[in-house]
């Protein structure tokens, strides 16, 4: 949506305590902006500094569409198509994500399951990610979807909204990357542990942290390189995953000699996880799709270092998760049919189901590579969650959302890449898993915490595009079906955030409790919390960071663009 130019030039004065306050604002505003400053000066990202103009006719277009939204740009634009479309396939994973997950509904339905619930849960996921990528295309900012609140939701209700979804956002992505990063360890130990033939050598908890600790290091030092470096490293990405899957389909079913039939694969219920009735444990194989098919908005975290993101980003989503849902599903017909007796298999010491198919079908050098393909193929996605998470933390920061804003937007003049907020968002993702010295139940449910948050923060903006009537289309767009796909995206995460908060396992016992409830009202009660103690009186919603001088022709003086809650048009 293109911001009108105001008709006269926006006045600025200065309030008694040295805040710049847009002349015209209602007193609610103002009262939040002299709170906000007068009690956190020390960590403001700007203070006292008027928005920086910037010349129109100096701008390519994606950077003259972000100086509309209100943000000067600051990054190098070098994501092309297809180390874009290779970042938004990365962020899922497909291979490896398949292959960590595929527990879920192996062990709650069988072979059945999987098949059947991927094809449904992914149809779902699909509606989220393409109401996902419409809204990306209109406001393509590093915001992702917290920052599309600005425009869709009510005036008044912007900061409060903006600061729910963005929390929701933040912490989904900390976790989700936290999940990675632990999934990495265990398929690498996987793999050693393989080598022994699952005997000799079973990693310990304290050995999948620190293994998991060592490689978020790494990605974090990855991501300390500068942008170009950045896109050539992902766009190989996509190449490398996409031959690994395809080999590894022909190779299960070449050598295996011992699959299932038809009828058992796609009819056959086998329940291990002790629920009754059956039907009821079958709805847990939704849990393998929802969990790869998340993070949509990662691609959009990039999106001022994509150039023309607003039909890169959006479709690169759209063509990387379609791929995702169709790809996953063969994938898992795949590992299905090949997956052998379902006590023998889930019986894996390493609780890892397709490294034991790989084991028992390819033999000891072939799973060894097929899981060290896995972990490859799931470093890149570690790799890929952290950069969209550091864009994020620096995005928030700009809008001065987060405490210490001030440090975690400070851009590195060598790499212009903001490295504190990289780091930052990698300590985090240590620091979480952590817990699973303590315990692996705990650990579980604060990934599982990853995709409700994740989903109800695209939820939020879907709703509000819903209610408010102000949504304006950009260049994607979903047409006549676009109010359908949405509410479905809507009433599935309704749907299946029920499953993600119930025990897997019957009987539920304190070693195999599902603990996300716990963690839901736990992120609940901060985020509400910490706004009415302290975010309500500095936190006013994305901010203005820039103005666009345009010329009008006819005319002495340039005309003004650029809006939001905090900056009004100043009248005469």
């Amino acid at each position: 949506m293109d911001p009108k130019p105001s008709e006269h030039a926006a006045q600025r004065m200065s309030s008694s305590d040295g805040i710049e306050v847009a002349a015209g604002l209602d007193d609610k505003a103002t009262r939040r902006r002299q709170s906000a400053f007068a009690r956190r000066r020390s960590s403001a990202v700007v203070e006292e500094t008027p928005a920086a103009i910037v010349e129109a006719s100096e701008l390519s277009v994606a950077d003259r569409r972000l100086a509309e939204m209100g943000y000067v740009q600051v990054y190098k634009r070098e994501f092309s198509w297809l180390s874009t479309f290779s970042f938004a396939m990365s962020v899922s994973g497909l291979y490896a994500s398949v292959a960590t997950t595929f527990i879920y509904p192996f062990e709650s339905g069988g072979a059945s399951s999987v098949v059947w619930c991927w094809l449904i849960s992914g149809f779902g996921c699909y509606c989220i990610a393409l109401s996902v990528a419409e809204l990306v295309s209109a406001y393509p900012t590093s915001g992702g979807l917290y920052f599309t609140c600005k425009y869709l939701a009510p005036e008044d209700w912007v900061p409060e909204i903006s600061w729910l979804c963005g929390w929701l956002n933040l912490l989904g992505q900390v976790a989700g990357a936290a999940s990675t990063e632990y999934g990495c360890a265990q398929l690498l130990l996987a793999a050693v542990s393989m080598q022994s033939g699952f005997t000799s050598y079973i990693p310990t908890d304290r050995q999948t942290v620190g293994v998991m600790a060592a490689l978020t290091l790494l990605h974090g030092s990855l991501n300390s390189l500068n942008t170009a470096a950045l896109e050539k490293i992902t766009k190989t990405y996509v190449i490398f995953h996409f031959a690994v899957l395809l080999s590894c389909c022909i190779t299960l079913l070449v050598m295996c000699d011992y699959k299932h039939s038809s009828s058992y694969t796609w009819t056959k219920v086998v329940d291990n996880s002790g629920w009754s009735p059956p039907g009821w444990s079958f709805l847990f194989g939704f849990l393998s799709a929802s969990w790869t098919m998340t993070d949509y908005d990662a691609t959009a975290h990039i999106a001022e270092e994509i150039k023309n993101p607003e039909i890169k980003a959006p479709w690169s989503i759209a063509l990387a998760l379609g791929f995702t849902w169709i790809g996953g599903w063969l994938f898992n017909i795949v590992l299905a049919y090949c997956s052998g007796d379902p006590k023998h298999t889930l019986g894996n010491v390493v609780v890892q189901p397709v490294a034991q198919i790989f084991y028992d079908v390819i033999g000891k050098g072939g799973g060894i590579f097929f899981t060290v393909a896995a972990f490859l193929v799931l470093n890149f996605t570690a790799m890929t969650a952290i950069q969209a998470g550091a864009r994020t933390i620096w995005a928030y920061s700009r809008d001065e959302m987060l405490p210490g804003s001030r440090i975690w937007y400070k851009i590195n003049k060598s790499t212009n890449t903001p490295l504190y907020a990289v780091w930052l968002f990698a300590i985090c993702c240590i620091l979480i898993n952590l817990i699973g010295l303590g315990s692996y139940i705990a650990i579980s449910a604060i990934f599982n915490l990853t995709a409700i948050a994740l989903d109800w923060s695209y939820c939020i903006p879907i709703i509000c595009k819903l209610l408010y009537g102000k949504f304006e289309r950009g260049p994607f767009h979903l047409g006549i079906f676009s109010k359908a796909i949405n509410v479905w995206a809507v009433v599935w995460t309704t749907f299946v955030t029920i499953i993600y908060v119930m025990p897997t396992i019957r009987p539920v016992t304190p070693q195999n409790m599902n603990y996300v409830v716990v963690f839901m009202v736990a992120v609940a009660i901060f985020a509400v919390g910490y706004w009415y103690a302290a975010g309500r009186y500095y936190y006013i919603g994305p901010r203005v960071k820039a103005q666009l001088i345009m010329g009008m022709e006819g005319e002495d003086k340039p005309h003004l663009s650029g809006s939001s809650i905090d900056e009004k048009k100043a009248t005469e």
